[in-house]
């Protein structure tokens, strides 16, 4: 099936709501469930080589078939899994013995082809961010519930047991009235952050493996003329990607939004940043954000590609602070996390009652962390969830509420304006919305 035949537009994006359910095979406990991988770059293939193993080791998994646009990859996943192989994930969607898809492909894709493989009976491990726009996480909300289908967006982190541990000391009143949230995402390196290798024998006019499929890679993103820096570096062009926001703060706004008593979409947010070392992008290699919230709180983040220096992450209340990443880094391993007390203010007198002293003292306190391999936490995670039907750790929901925040971020920036959310009509307003 060749990408000339694929016709992409708003309409037909939406126009998805309307095709009729794919036929739905009930697994059973000791079925085997058969994986398609729908890109398989780097990331793609990581996290199919992860599927892969657990299968080995339980026989509940198998990967039976990858798609790319790239012909070199195509091919050497096929050797390295031993399945089919596609150029156009169309094909693969119209198997009926697939049972669930990984996406790995650019942001761009990420809402059109999970959408397309829930309708066609599939259950979905879509990598972060879940999507590109709000409007295509209302569209992904609304598929999961129309369908009934299993999605689990693809942010390991949130599977790390640090997050629900920090959300029952919340719980427990250890911090009293939650007041902000803050964390970071730091790098540095000479090249750019996002600046991967360039194959120059790869494109659109080549054969072999070394054709990739232009037009099919653009899919729903404006076209243009193959460019191979598009290509290879997606992550730096606001036609594919968000940056710093979604590449990187989805890995924060994420986890924060499991500690929280529930998952919640801001009110209000407002971003800045600028490009301060490297010029050869689109997006800001420096970026902060604030969002606040209609229960009281607030979120700040702060990042850099130029720099990688951490702020701890942690969440403040007026009675104490949680911090669950002393080193700053969401993804990297914590053995503990803290709970300090606000034992005292600057005049001395305890910020404490008695009551919270004589149940948890005043000095800090340390609660251990389990290491895990979190990324294979996550994967069994969306299998059982395949079997059970359970809603999966980071479900639909939630991923949502964390999308919108990094979203309207990346538009706050852009407009150079405070932004609104209208959480009733799924809106981003300049004003804040009618009660």
């Amino acid at each position: 099936m060749s990408s000339s035949n694929l016709s992409i537009n708003r309409r037909t994006f939406f126009g998805a709501a309307a095709l009729s359910l794919g036929a739905r095979r009930v697994l059973g406990a000791n079925d085997r469930i058969n994986l398609g991988i729908i890109g398989v770059g780097g990331r793609g293939a990581h996290v199919g080589r992860y599927f892969a193993r657990i299968g080995e080791q339980t026989g509940g998994v198998r990967v039976a078939a990858v798609c790319d646009v790239w012909q070199r990859r195509v091919r050497e996943n096929k050797e390295f899994f031993k399945c089919d192989g596609y150029l156009d994930y169309r094909e693969l969607l119209a198997r009926n013995d697939i049972d669930a898809v990984v996406i790995a492909t650019p942001d761009h894709w990420h809402a059109r082809q999970a959408i397309e493989a829930m309708r066609s009976g599939k259950d979905v491990y879509l990598e972060k961010p879940m999507c590109h726009t709000i409007a295509e996480a209302k569209a992904l909300v609304d598929t999961v519930r129309e369908t009934g289908r299993v999605l689990q967006v693809g942010s390991q982190t949130t599977s790390g047991q640090q997050w629900q541990k920090a959300k029952q000391v919340i719980a427990d009143g250890m911090i009293g009235k939650m007041i902000m949230s803050q964390g970071s995402y730091h790098r540095n390196s000479r090249e750019g952050e996002w600046n991967w290798p360039i194959d120059p024998n790869a494109g659109p006019d080549r054969k072999g493996d070394d054709y990739i499929d232009w037009k099919m890679w653009l899919g729903p993103a404006p076209p243009r003329p193959y460019d191979p820096d598009r290509y290879f570096r997606f992550r730096k062009y606001w036609d594919y990607s968000g940056g710093i926001a979604t590449d990187l703060f989805y890995h924060v706004v994420a986890p924060l939004n499991i500690c929280w008593d529930e998952p919640q979409f801001p009110f209000k947010v407002m971003a800045g940043g600028q490009i301060a070392v490297f010029q050869d992008r689109e997006v800001p290699d420096t970026f902060h954000l604030i969002a606040e919230y209609r229960k009281g709180h607030s979120v700040v983040l702060s990042s850099s590609m130029a720099n990688s220096q951490h702020i701890p992450g942690l969440i403040r209340g007026h009675l104490g602070t949680v911090i669950m990443v002393e080193h700053g880094r969401f993804e990297g391993y914590a053995p503990y996390i803290t709970v300090r007390p606000e034992a005292a203010g600057p005049d001395g007198k305890a910020i404490v009652g008695e009551e919270y002293a004589a149940r948890w003292g005043t000095a800090p306190i340390r609660i251990p962390i389990e290491r895990e391999d979190t990324l294979a936490k996550h994967i069994n995670n969306f299998l059982e969830c395949m079997r059970t039907r359970a809603k999966p750790t980071l479900d639909v929901e939630t991923g949502a509420k964390a999308q919108v925040v990094i979203s309207m971020a990346v538009q706050s920036y852009r407009e150079g304006r405070i932004l609104y959310f209208d959480e009733a009509r799924w809106r981003v307003l300049p004003r804040p919305p009618r009660a």
